[in-house]
């Protein structure tokens, strides 16, 4: 089958449309995730109606948003590599394709989260889910900054904002933890 070279913008425009989507839910689940775990430690009421509550909303992000979207990304992706086949020769995009897989892995991996809140089974801490959830940021900046460089990939400097979104990253949810203490300790 033969595509006109519109297509392969059609494709590109849904891929990132895709990708966006899929992104923002998976920042919001996991975020719903922590308000979920943290809940736990309200009066039995309160919790169980939070519960139910974050269990909605977790499924339908998750059922609605992130996975649509996630699929979406994937299809216009194939057909950007069906109508570009020589990409998959280069190494910058056997790279991103492994990166994708990271994140296709932690997409599932969500659900199994879900799962587990959804069955009251679940051994995560909020500051352990925080840490989770910086995860598909450090995956976008990766992927994002493979496209736009391609083979001319800065290592070095990549490397080090890498590297120093990660300790950003991990100070940002110290300092908070510290800080929500601090200010349960105050009330």
């Amino acid at each position: 089958m033969i595509f006109s070279p519109e297509t392969y913008l059609w494709f590109k425009s849904f891929h990132i449309i895709g990708v966006v989507v899929w992104f923002a839910g998976l920042f919001y689940l996991v975020r719903l995730f922590i308000y979920h775990v943290e809940v736990q430690s309200e009066k039995e009421e309160i919790r169980d109606l939070f519960n139910k509550q974050y269990t909605l909303m977790e499924k339908r992000l998750a059922n609605i948003i992130t996975t649509p979207g996630m699929i979406l990304a994937v299809i216009m992706a194939s057909g950007l590599l069906y109508m570009q086949p020589s990409y998959l020769t280069q190494a910058w995009m056997q790279i991103k394709l492994l990166f994708v897989a990271f994140l296709l892995i932690y997409h599932f991996y969500c659900y199994k989260i879900m799962n587990e809140l959804t069955n009251n089974q679940y051994n995560y801490s909020g500051q352990q889910l925080r840490a989770l959830n910086e995860l598909p940021t450090l995956l976008l900046v990766v992927v994002v900054m493979l496209v736009v460089f391609k083979n001319q990939f800065p290592t070095s400097a990549a490397s080090w904002l890498i590297f120093g979104l990660i300790l950003f990253m991990a100070a940002s949810i110290q300092f908070y933890a510290k800080w929500r203490r601090k200010r349960k300790q105050l009330t």
